[in-house]
Parts: C-alpha cells; structure tokens; sequence
C-alpha cells in the first residue's frame, strides 16, 4: 500500500456477507470474509444468469399468441382516452410478459489456515487488493486477495508459515467436482429460468433444464489451481497444505452464457474447463509478484486520473466505524465518492461481460431482490452516471453492449406488439437482453408497462460522445441506437389536441386519483415528453456532428416542436402527468418528472428559473429520504438547482447506518428510510449498489456541472466543505479540470482540453464570473483565482 493511498479498515472479519469487502474485474467478484479459522470468498461470474438466449424470443410469441399486439393497442388507447381505466388496464395487461432472468451466484471457496487471530483487514480503493494481517498458530501471515482485469481471474496470495485446507462448492446444481493434486475442477449447471424473490406464487423459483436447450448448454466451469512450496495432499472434499510459507491460489471460470455475449458459439462442457485451465495456467505461470505489480498498475491507471479530497488529506486505513460514525462529513463524503468510483471500476469493465447490475458483480443469493437484474425506469442509468464524470469512461461501454442486444430484441417487440418502427424496452432486462413489458399479466401497469426503457437508456450513449469526443464511437455505436429509438418514438407518438401524445402513458412508479381511486394510465406523462425530446434533440445533433443524411431526420424536426413543454401544477410544483392529476403519493420515492432537471439539463435555474422554482417546489413536496437510490437523485437535482445545503442533508441522511436488520426487503412506501451497511453498500433496503454509484456522481454534481456548453465550478458547495480538491475531474465537451478550494473560495483552477473539436468554445462560471475559453487538444489554461 503506497502511503497516500485510501483504504477502508475493519478490525475484525466479516460475520455476515455484508460486512465483506468487494472486490471485481468486471467479470469476476468476491466477497472477501476475512479471518483465521474457516473462512469464506463468495465468487460470482457476471454471465451466470437464469434464462436463455432464446427466452426473450420464445416469450415475445407467446404474448403475441395470447392477443397482445397493435389492434389491440388501439382498444387501449381507445379506453385510455374514454376515462374507462379498467378496460385499459385489462387489456394492457396482456402485453406483459414473464419476469426477466436473475443474477446468481456462482462458487464458495473456503479456505482455513489453523487457530489464531485477525489484526486488521483492509481494502485499498486505488488498487482494489483486499489484505488481511494475521497471526496464525503463533506466525505472522499476510493474506492478499484481488481480481485481475489484465489476467482475467481472482488470485488469493498468503504468506507466512501456516497450514492450509481449500474446498470448493457451489449453490447451483453441480454436475462435474475433481479434486486434484493441486486444485479443483467444478462443473454446474445453470437455471434456465429463476422466479424473482416478489413473485412467491411461482412453483418452481429455480428450474433446470437436464441438459443442452437447442445450440444452448447453461453451463458453467470453474477452475481453482494452487502454487506452494508447502507439502499438498487431499481428503475426500479439501486440498490440504503444510508447512507453506507461501501459496498462491487462482480461480478462472468459463460459461456458455459468456460464449452468447462474445457472439460465438457455445463450446462444449470440456472445452469450458479447457479455456478456464488455460487462463489460470498462464496466471500462475506469471507468478503472485507479477500478477500483483499487473494488476495494481491497470486499476491504478483507470482510478488514479480523478480523485476528490475534502477537508484534510485522508491517507492509508481509514475505519469505517469511523466513517459511518458521522462525525467528520468531510470524511464520508470523500469516501463514498472513492468508493463509488471503485465498485464501478470493479463491477464494469469493457470486454469482461454484462454491465454492472443492481448489485453490481456481488450477489450470494439464489433469489435475490429484484431479482439483481436491471431496472431501466432509474437504477441501470444512475449505475453509469458517475461513469463518464468522476474518469471512468470505459466503463460505460458494457452498459453499450447491453444496449445492442436490448436494441436487437426490442425491434422485435416494437414491430409484433406495437406496430412500430426502431426499438423500445421496458420496466426491466436482464443480459439476455430482455425488451417486453414484463408482469406476468398481473403487474401493475404504474411500473410493468413503460415504453420508455430505451428511451432513457440510450442518453447514456449521447453522453459518452459528449465526454469523449470521440466521433467513431458517435458514427458507429451511438447514431444507429439514437436512430433506432427516435423511430419508435415517432411511431409511439399519437395526434392530441393540438400535442403530439403518449398513450397509453405512465408515470413511473407513482399513481394518480381518479373516481376515488389510484389509477396509472393516462397520456403523456412528463417524463414521457421528456425523453423523447431529448431523443430527437440528440438525434439530429448526431447526425449532424457524423454527416449522416437519413429519412428520419425531417420525421423529426416536424414531430419535436409538437411535444408538450413542461408544465407547473396548479399547486405550483412540476406537473408529473399530461394533465394536472392529484397524486396518489404526493411523497413518492420516484422524481421522474424531474428527469427534465437531472440528468437531461432540459430545466435550467439560468434559462428556465420558472420551471427549476416548480421543481424545488416539487422535492420540497416529495421530501426527504426514502431509500438509497432516491436519496441520490435528489442529492444530484438539489445540487443542479444550486441548494448546496440540502444536497448535504441529503447526503448526511444517506450515509447513516441502516437501522433494521439488512436483509428485510422494506416498503416502498417510504415509511422505513435504508442507510449504509457494514461494508459501504448502500441499501434499498435490503442492498442495491445504485445508491453508491449515485452517490458519487451527485457529490461530483455539487462541485462542477457542464451542460450545454457552460462549465460551473463549485456550484453547490456547502459551507461546512470549506476546503478540498477535486482532480481530473471530467466535463463535456472532451475537457477536464483540477479544481482546489479554500475557506470556501475557489484557490485554483485549471482546464484541459482531452478531445474533441478545438475550435469549440466552453464558458467557465465561478461566482458570478464567466470566462471564455477555445482550447486546443493537449493544450490547458490555468484561471487566475
């Protein structure tokens, strides 16, 4: 550990899974339990998912089977417009379809070393490496366990005189277990289907398929390998070490499902082994040093280009007693904005697999909560939206990769339920790339029904461009996603009085009265109009910047003055619905008609005060906590509407300790708030990673925004943050800044351009001040202060 490095500490191993610490290369995570005696490294693999490739296809018909599809669109629309919401939600109900698949876990390798003690274990956020010192039969032993992006597999080195045994198992059904002379060979088949955790109705939660389905094997293989100087022998079910002073342990994994997201056709179950042996081969070939100074250097280079301190400079163990304690804010601010970018770049990395999930790459359990897939309506986004602003652009792409695949099988869906042209999503997918609604025919249209999925998901696309520069990416990547959703928008939208409309339309999750009673369906909601303006905002600004001349484009410039401009309610907040509607919960956990506010940019405190005042209208109507999500979008909305204080309650709120036990699903209704858990994790509850990475990038939001071409230093910065320094941190536009403050006053600053075009002109405001600057790439500017 170098001496300026951030780690977290705790004095004692972790009891529980959520006290252990998280380490990932994007496709492999471990929860590192810690301690001498027996211990746990609970493994997960990013492609071990229920389902198959063939499940979002399979599904689509039968829906389609069932009814479902255009004509019977205009029966809904019909009975939408007539105010006749049993008929409209009877027969939309029909379009749903079964629940996407789920994230499981994978393997447990156990490990005891002998009778003796935990002096402290630590996990280092510049490097990702869990440590552990103990003393073991009278000997000091070290124990070091990290992922390997560069090698592909997790590695565990212990060093010191101890005796060790190893077993390996695993939750799923296990078909195929050798115990070698120096390791394990296991083998499991993986569900092809998995009931999420809220539908307890389902017979059977985890079922099995016996074999090949088609072309498709739901296998998967793990491989673990052992290089020590100790004396090796087995029992009926452990690898036993004496006498080792040193060990090195490498786990690598092979699935058919990984074969599926690199586009290659699935190996066999002994290739499988043969392709994790290899991998594991050549990381012990490498040795622990080597591995070691490789890995440290990748995670380094990707973390090391944005760091944030505020208050006093935080160096080596840090407790997280401490943090969670509350009584330096300066301290957990720091921290979780680290921390956040850490579980990013462990869970999230381009050619390891699926995106980072609602748990990130970590999940022990065979029916987790929200089945630890992708929710699009909010959590998949905020996952990414510190990605391109705190330095970890390259992390976004998986999120890219899914976007293809949702894209793929959503055109698909647009065409055989709606009619319509391009592509839509739902309410959730999964890595098969799942785009129907899903439901089971009885979810409540409020979250089940939602078309807008893609619409969302693909601003992340627009953003990486606008960080980046870069125009390949733009040409090839972003322009046919942007294309293909506003096709589905154009054909979505319907003639209103006098408004293009949504119907029908939802606002997700919250409800409306109507007749005494909560209803979901109506037209265009604002969240609704919003995404897709910004759809075909971003849509002809791309086309333009790529030189690309398409039929859509004029389709668009006649459709985007004929959306709905946001409206204020009577009451004076933000209008949620085409109509002004009575709530159903004027204090619900969802903000999604501020999604006009943050991410989108499309309100504006400077150009649109009107609008940004309904806005606080509307978070002082919703209130405060609720569940970690929720706290970090509204930290990140009062932060672009310039209430620094609020921002720093929020923030304050969200980082106490969860007071109830962590593994109790709470209501959604707000009546039980979450809070952090013994490792970090931020909770629902029970534990959802977005409150994390939310976290991170509404603490950036407070200290630089870049919308539109403006740059605003430390604009939400509150009074008890008097001094700190936020470096590399990235804005749009292919430009980076180094930003230092005292005694609440900017002390430094300084630009520079990455990419992007030189001739583009970016204004700085501080205080008041604007300043223009044209930078060429490579070149910086440093402001006077």
């Amino acid at each position: 550990m170098r001496h300026n490095d951030l780690a977290l500490s705790w004095p004692a191993p972790a009891r529980e899974w959520i006290e252990a610490a998280p380490v990932g290369n994007g496709r492999l995570g471990a929860m590192v339990f810690g301690g001498a005696g027996r211990t746990r490294l609970q493994v997960n693999d990013s492609t071990v998912w229920s389902g198959t490739p063939h499940g979002p296809a399979d599904s689509l018909a039968d829906v389609v089977a069932n009814g479902a599809g255009p004509e019977r669109l205009a029966e809904v629309r019909a009975a939408v417009r007539a105010g006749d919401h049993r008929t409209a939600e009877r027969l939309l109900m029909s379009f749903e379809g079964p629940y996407s698949q789920e994230f499981l876990p994978f393997a447990d390798l156990w490990m005891t070393l002998g009778e003796g003690a935990l002096q402290g274990r630590t996990l280092n956020l510049d490097n990702g490496v869990a440590h552990e010192f103990l003393v073991v039969d009278g000997n000091e032993v070290q124990r070091s366990v990290w992922a390997s992006h560069p090698a592909g597999v997790l590695c565990v080195e212990i060093l010191g005189r101890t005796d060790l045994w190893l077993e390996l198992e695993s939750p799923l059904r296990t078909v195929h277990k050798v115990l070698r002379d120096n390791g394990f060979d296991l083998g499991v088949e993986i569900p092809v289907d998995g009931a999420p955790e809220h539908e307890p109705e389902v017979a059977e939660p985890l079922r099995y398929a016996d074999g090949p389905i088609d072309d498709y094997d739901p296998f998967g293989a793990v491989v673990v390998r052992i290089d020590t100087d100790g004396q090796v022998s087995t029992t009926d079910k452990a690898l036993v070490v004496t006498g080792s002073t040193r060990a090195l342990i490498v786990l690598g994994t092979s699935t058919a499902a990984r074969d599926f997201w690199d586009g290659r056709s699935t190996r066999t179950r002994t290739e499988h082994f043969a392709a994790a042996e290899e991998r594991v081969s050549a990381a012990l070939a490498q040795g622990a040093a080597e591995l070691l100074r490789e890995h440290d250097s990748d995670l380094r280079s990707l973390l090391g280009g944005t760091s944030l301190r505020i208050g006093r400079q935080v160096n080596g163990p840090t407790s997280v007693a401490e943090v969670l304690s509350g009584r330096d804010e300066r301290l957990t601010a720091t921290v979780m904005f680290q921390y956040g970018r850490y579980l990013l770049a462990a869970s999230s990395r381009p050619g390891s697999g699926p995106p980072a999930n609602l748990q990130g790459v970590w999940n022990a359990d065979l029916r987790p909560a929200w089945s630890s897939n992708y929710t699009t309506n909010i959590n998949l986004e905020m996952n990414y939206w510190p990605a391109e602003v705190t330095g970890l652009g390259e992390c976004h792409l998986p999120l890219m990769d899914l976007l293809d695949r949702m894209a793929a099988n959503g055109a698909d869906v647009a065409r055989e339920l709606y009619g319509a042209r391009g592509w839509v999503t739902h309410h959730n997918t999964d890595m098969w790339g799942w785009s129907l609604p899903v439901g089971m025919g009885h979810g409540n249209p409020s979250w089940a029904i939602w078309m807008m999925g893609g619409a969302w998901l693909v601003q992340h696309a627009w953003d990486h461009y606008e960080f980046t520069g870069d125009k390949d990416f733009l040409r090839d990547r972003a322009w046919p996603l942007l294309r293909g959703c506003a096709a589905f928008c154009l054909d979505w939208l319907v003639e209103g009085d006098g408004w293009l409309d949504t119907v029908p339309s939802t606002s997700p999750e919250n409800l409306f009265m109507a007749d005494g009673r909560p209803e979901s369906l109506t037209l265009s909601s604002t969240m609704d109009i919003a995404l897709i303006r910004a759809v075909f905002t971003r849509c002809l600004d791309a086309a333009q910047l790529a030189g690309v001349d398409d039929a859509i484009l004029p389709e668009i410039k006649v459709a985007l003055p004929r959306l709905r401009p946001p409206a204020v309610a009577d009451g004076g907040w933000l209008q949620e619905w085409g109509e002004d509607l009575p709530e159903h919960d004027p204090q619900h956990r969802h903000m999604s008609q501020l999604v006009t506010v943050y991410p989108l940019g499309q309100i504006d405190p400077e150009a649109t005060p009107e609008l940004a005042q309904a806005a606080a209208h509307l978070m002082d109507r919703r209130g405060n906590g609720a569940m970690g999500w929720s706290w970090a979008w509204k930290i990140a909305l009062r932060a672009r509407l310039g209430d620094a204080e609020t921002a720093r309650s929020l923030l304050l709120e969200a980082t106490r300790p969860l007071g109830f036990a962590w593994d109790v699903n709470a209501p959604t209704d707000g009546s039980k708030w979450g809070g952090l858990l013994p490792n970090l994790f931020s909770s629902h509850p029970p534990f959802q990673l977005d409150g994390n990475f939310g976290f991170a990038a509404g603490i950036a939001e407070m200290l630089v925004q870049s919308h539109h071409g403006v740059i605003r230093v430390l604009p939400a910065l509150p009074s008890s943050w008097p001094s700190g320094a936020l470096t590399g941190v990235r804005c749009r536009g292919g430009l980076a800044a180094d930003i230092t403050w005292r005694d609440g006053s900017l002390a430094a600053l300084t630009i520079r351009r990455l990419a992007g075009d030189p001739q583009q002109t970016v204004t700085v405001v501080h205080a008041g001040q604007r300043t223009e600057l044209t930078l060429a790439v490579g070149e910086e500017r440093r402001l006077a202060c």
